[in-house]
């Protein structure tokens, strides 16, 4: 998730740019950039980190000029550095493009470039549109600025994957070129100016009035016009919209917190960690993970090492990895691992996850690990994060900045990637014949509408949240794959909330903690359908009998759940395999309800930091 500006008019383009980077650098703080067009050339400027250090390259080698474009990085492909950080220019320097998103085929298409002798200054993905847009370009007769507009709609048809962009042309110094699939795009209507931007705060000290381009859709921007069309090249009409968010709101896209912001990203941030993952030709899967079929055919053993709300996917990931690689796996606390005596060899696979990259017992663990000789695997959502640096090879989520201080969609994208890991290592190893290894597949990309429509309990959490959040003790009760989820939920519950809460195995209740349920102990139990769904029903009447108040997430049209739990909060019934995915999100809903109902400080919570970094 990275922030586009963009700017066509008459003020000092470069201080509008930087003024939208600014509002935007929530969407990522790896590097930024500019580039303004000024008497026929373009100008650009580039920093690695945070927005002020590419202030301090400005104020030494100001860009002037009226029309620009400005991109704040969470980097996907190619680390934190200079020389991946946009804007990219095309060979000939004319053609500027600023990207959010991923392009899938961005390694055959800058092969391709590559024979036709276009040479690359980045690891991007992004730089490969530039010069696709350039050889487009050049078969223009007449340099017009519809002849551009063309050139940009063929090269959209070249491009798999997902973007927002905008694109500088030179030889057509009064327009700016915008495009999005999948990714947001906002046009900002000025009086003689107009702006593009990813979200709305970047707009609001100029204007109020806006376009949100729809899927598949392109506008141009002119001092005096915009003008809108589909990715055919059809001109469409669109609404302008008045918007009355306040610039802190608008942040967060009109929500309340960053939290309940990122939970309702998790579709998208699934999303975009499958990207060109499911399907992938020619061994790039295997080339992103950095080993080998052979490698992986030969593993012994799997350990997977985390902390906190990472731990918890690795314990998830354990059973996808058995159950569907047939690989043995244990899974340890980063923090417990690193003073313990190590088994492992040159025959196993050591997983780290991280999203920060930065946790201090997670890198020990993995220094530990690698003087054993094992191979070693970062999941990490942070490109160039010091964890990334120091793993043999890394698996990246693509979640985009989690602000708020209780992960979410960090969370549900390492499950992602450990799922996408536990299928890829099924096909490599034979481990699961091929039928129904196209059927998984064909389930992987269903993830996100399952998820979308788990979103969809908020409101009813809500409301059962109002009768539960002066408790002080909850019970959060799972089997197999679910029970990782519960110890998640209780954590969630007491990060943000403070109320003290436990994740138990739910045929474990009967060896302790019955003790303590009573009317005053909500009991959350995760019964949707598997292969212990009686046992769990059986273990939520063992609750009932004493007492307690149960809530329970079920698989839709589950009646029988009605007949035992005292609330019901429903998802969507999916195969088993699935459920975490789709369960973790009404977990997320209550623990976060009630903290709000409670007055707590739901983004940065008291006591904790966004990255552990130290012990």
């Amino acid at each position: 998730m990275c922030g586009i500006v963009g700017y066509v008019g008459s003020r000092a383009a470069s201080e509008v740019l930087m003024d939208g980077l600014r509002r935007l650098e929530y969407r990522g703080y790896d590097s930024s950039g500019i580039a303004v067009l000024n008497a026929g050339d373009i100008e650009l400027r580039r920093a690695v980190g945070k927005i002020s250090n590419l202030e301090t390259v400005l104020k030494k080698n100001a860009a002037e000029g009226f029309v620009g474009l400005g991109h704040t990085r969470w980097a996907t492909h190619g680390v934190p550095s200079e020389q991946n950080a946009h804007p990219h220019m095309d060979c000939t320097k004319k053609i500027v493009v600023v990207h959010n998103g991923i392009i899938e085929n961005y390694m055959v298409l800058r092969s391709d470039l590559t024979k036709k002798g276009h040479s690359f200054a980045s690891q991007t993905d992004t730089e490969v549109i530039p010069h696709i847009i350039e050889e487009e370009w050049k078969k223009a007769k007449n340099k017009t600025e519809k002849e551009f507009f063309n050139a940009v709609v063929r090269s959209l048809k070249r491009l798999e994957g997902a973007y927002a962009l905008s694109i500088l042309c030179s030889d057509c110094p009064d327009m700016v070129v915008a495009a999005r699939r999948d990714c947001p795009l906002v046009v900002g209507i000025g009086e003689k100016e107009n702006f593009i931007a990813s979200d709305i705060p970047a707009l609001l000290p100029y204007t109020r009035k806006t376009i949100f381009l729809d899927q598949g859709e392109i506008a141009v921007l002119k001092k005096n016009s915009v003008e809108c069309f589909t990715e055919d090249g059809k001109s469409v009409k669109k609404t302008v919209t008045t918007v009355t968010w306040d610039p802190l709101q608008a942040e967060k896209s009109g929500y309340k917190h960053f939290m309940l912001k990122e939970i309702m990203e998790q579709p998208n941030a699934i999303e975009d960690t499958i990207r060109g993952r499911v399907y992938s030709k020619g061994g790039e899967f295997e080339k992103e993970l950095g080993l080998s079929a052979s490698t992986l055919k030969s593993l012994k053993r799997i350990t997977l090492v985390a902390c906190g709300t990472s731990y918890h996917a690795a314990l998830i990931g354990r059973f996808w990895l058995e159950s569907l690689a047939k690989v043995s796996c244990q899974v340890e606390i980063a923090s417990e691992f690193r003073y313990r005596t190590s088994f492992l060899d040159k025959n196993d696979l050591a997983i780290f996850i991280s999203q920060s990259g930065e946790t201090a017992d997670t890198l020990a663990a993995l220094r530990l690990a690698k003087k054993s000789g094992a191979k070693t695997l970062a999941i990490c959502n942070v490109l160039g994060s010091t964890i990334t640096n120091a793993a043999d090879s890394t698996f990246y989520t693509h979640c985009g900045p989690e602000i708020g201080v209780a992960s979410t969609k960090a969370f549900t994208g390492q499950l992602t990637a450990l799922l996408l890991l536990a299928v890829h290592l099924a096909g490599v190893r034979g481990a699961v014949p091929k039928k129904e290894l196209e059927n998984i597949q064909k389930d992987l990309v269903k993830i996100p509408s399952w998820v979308r429509e788990s979103l969809e309990s908020s409101s009813r959490i809500e409301a059962i949240a109002k009768n539960l959040y002066k408790k002080f003790h909850f019970l959060y009760l799972g089997r197999n794959l679910n029970y990782p989820l519960a110890l998640e939920g209780a954590l969630k519950l007491k990060e943000i909330s403070y109320i003290h809460a436990e994740g138990y195995p739910a045929g474990e209740m009967k060896h302790g903690p019955i003790a303590l349920i009573d009317e005053n102990m909500p009991i959350v139990a995760i019964a949707t359908q598997s292969l212990v769904y009686e046992k769990v029903l059986s273990n939520i009447q063992e609750a009932k009998a004493r007492g307690g108040f149960v809530i329970a997430i079920a698989s839709k049209g589950d009646a029988k759940i009605t007949q035992v739990a005292n609330e019901t909060i429903y998802v969507p019934s999916v195969p088993e395999t699935y459920a975490p995915l789709i369960n973790a999100i009404p977990l997320q809903f209550l623990a976060y309800h009630i903290a709000v109902l409670r007055g707590c400080d739901v983004d940065q919570p008291r006591n904790l930091a966004k990255s552990v970094t130290v012990e």
